[in-house]
């Protein structure tokens, strides 16, 4: 977020006041309300001045912490991961050491090479919205996860009983083990579906 104020002036007398500010984006509040949908809050960390930061945070429903130097940024990360996992999203330089401190760091597609270097995870394209598809498929892929592992597992633990048992053969069970595979590969490819 950029302020600039500009005084026009004919000595003594001030004629004008120019002042021009970044414009939020429009796609800013719609995804934010994604990321509160799926229970996640956000709070803006900005270097930006007290009065400016307050205007958008308040468009924006957002608090916020403003006028911090990197430095400052990484302190607010550590305290909030104190107590919660933490994402950072940035694109900046200035954004880059909180980013490396947060539990995951998000560069934005459009943003510095530094930023997009110490992130774990960067969105290809500049737009906000990715931020909670993102979430939801890290979700999905992580329950999916979960899932083949019971299934391998649990397959591996029932024919190795019956095995052990004399009730199904050492071939059967090789065939069960593929199988498994075949299973755990399927249930993977649905995350295609997911948008």
């Amino acid at each position: 977020m950029v302020v600039l104020c500009q005084v026009v002036a004919e000595q003594p007398t001030p004629m004008a006041l120019l002042a021009l500010r970044d414009q939020i984006r429009p796609d800013a509040a719609a995804a934010l309300q994604a990321l509160r949908d799926l229970g996640l809050q956000g709070i803006m960390l900005t270097g930006d001045n007290p009065r400016a930061a307050a205007a958008i945070a308040g468009e924006l429903g957002l608090a916020f912490r403003a006028g911090l130097l990197p430095e400052d940024k990484v302190a607010e990360i550590a305290a909030l991961a104190k107590v919660q996992k933490v994402a950072m999203i940035g694109d900046g330089i200035n954004d880059a050491p909180a980013m490396k401190r947060a539990s995951i760091g998000i560069a934005m597609g459009g943003g510095t090479d530094v930023a997009l270097e110490t992130a774990d995870a960067a969105l290809t394209h500049n737009q906000l919205g990715g931020i909670a598809a993102m979430i939801r498929l890290s979700r999905a892929a992580l329950s999916n996860i979960h899932q083949n592992i019971a299934l391998a597992l649990g397959l591996k633990a029932i024919f190795l009983v019956t095995s052990l048992f004399g009730i199904t053969g050492l071939w059967v069970a090789v065939l069960a083990d593929t199988g498994a595979t075949a299973l755990v590969t399927a249930n993977a490819l649905r995350l295609l579906r997911k948008r």
